[in-house]
């Protein structure tokens, strides 16, 4: 099984976790929400797999390129 690492594309804050450890997701799911400029971005893996960790919280600042959540796949 490989560890597969999602990163924030953008600065912004959490506004939604949708996934949480155990979650088997598919390729496309969205994991976590961030708002950034009064936008909702998602944060999807292009990978399936079985979410390992959720490494942010809602309301947490994210920077640009962050791990938010591995995956084993």
């Amino acid at each position: 099984m490989a560890r597969i690492e999602i990163k924030s594309e953008i600065t912004g804050t959490v506004w939604k976790v949708q996934s949480r450890p155990g979650d088997k997701v598919e390729s496309g799911d969205t994991l976590v929400v961030i708002e950034s400029m009064k936008m909702e971005i998602p944060v999807i893996t292009e990978d399936a797999g079985t979410v390992q960790e959720i490494l942010v919280k809602e309301k947490d600042p994210v920077a640009e390129g962050q791990l938010v959540a591995v995956l084993e796949g």
